[in-house]
């Protein structure tokens, strides 16, 4: 099989960035009815049946097999699912509390989390171009979180929140890569579709039980909401599937690092749908974004 254009990763990441500020959006919107947890479990309860339906589909036309996995890849995939989870809820929770851009530019301090991660647990490189690109993006967003002369616990527990969001998406982009890498010679869209079928599977299965061990009415609650949670559910599912694509092209530090151009679709989110005002500071951090992903780009 012929390899994949270098580039590649690029589209798909791109791709998973517009689909993801439409699937966060629509949970946002779903955490004022269902919860933080709530809405955390939409995209796992509906994204599921999406990419399991995928994963059939690929396997029918590549005729490829099922993979077989190293015992390794459980460990990565359960680590992976866990913490994507806790990201997820901890930024819902700071969405409840900031501005919807400024939510996601808290959580897009990932790139430092997954580099370093990505260095300890999976030896993935850090070259000097990357590591420039990543501290002049996440400037960027700092510059655009950062409110000057606020230092209350009111100010500070948001942004607290969506740092916090933006380690456990990055442990869970090593521990998703991890798994994919997991699957041996495996073609990398079989190898991300079937990661990220059984990922969603897993932690389906495990919002399910803790919500039906401790609050069966926000299970009830997000039947009864189905038609907004399935779109949220095949748009995150649609997301994934290019995300974890790209975690098999590339390192997760360079995917999650490109994927700082989200910023620009939170803002135009934020803008043109919730109606919030942009400042002359969050706009001087999208350049710093931008100057940021540029640099990357240029690298490969």
């Amino acid at each position: 099989m012929t390899e994949p254009p270098s580039w590649l990763w690029v589209v798909f990441t791109i791709v998973a960035a517009l689909a993801q500020t439409a699937r966060n959006a629509m949970q946002r919107e779903l955490t004022g009815t269902l919860g933080t947890v709530g809405a955390t479990h939409v995209r796992f309860l509906f994204g599921f049946p999406f990419a399991l339906i995928a994963l059939v589909v690929i396997l029918l036309a590549s005729g490829q097999a099922m993979p077989q996995p190293a015992p390794a890849f459980w460990g990565w995939v359960v680590t992976g699912g866990v913490a994507q989870i806790f990201a997820t809820a901890l930024m819902l929770a700071a969405m409840g509390e900031r501005s919807f851009v400024v939510t996601i530019a808290y959580t897009k301090t990932e790139p430092i989390h997954v580099a370093l991660f990505g260095l300890v647990f999976l030896g993935d490189v850090v070259t000097l171009p990357l590591a420039v690109a990543i501290l002049i993006a996440t400037a960027g967003v700092m510059v655009m979180s950062w409110k000057p002369g606020s230092a209350s616990f009111t100010e500070l527990r948001p942004a607290l929140l969506g740092i916090t969001s933006g380690a456990m998406f990055g442990l869970s982009a090593i521990g998703f890569r991890g798994a994919i890498l997991a699957t041996g010679e495996t073609p990398f869209f079989v190898a991300s579709s079937f990661t990220l079928g059984v990922g969603l599977v897993i932690q389906a299965a495990l919002l399910s039980a803790y919500l039906g061990l401790r609050d069966r009415a926000v299970l009830i609650a997000i039947l009864r909401a189905w038609r907004p949670s399935v779109f949220a559910g095949f748009m995150g599912a649609f997301a994934s599937s290019f995300w974890f694509a790209s975690f098999a092209l590339a390192t997760a530090a360079s995917v999650r690092t490109l994927a700082l151009i989200e910023v620009l679709f939170a803002q135009a989110v934020s803008v043109l749908i919730f109606r919030q005002a942009v400042s002359i500071r969050e706009m001087a951090g999208i350049v710093l974004v931008i100057a940021g992903v540029a640099l990357l780009l240029s690298s490969y």
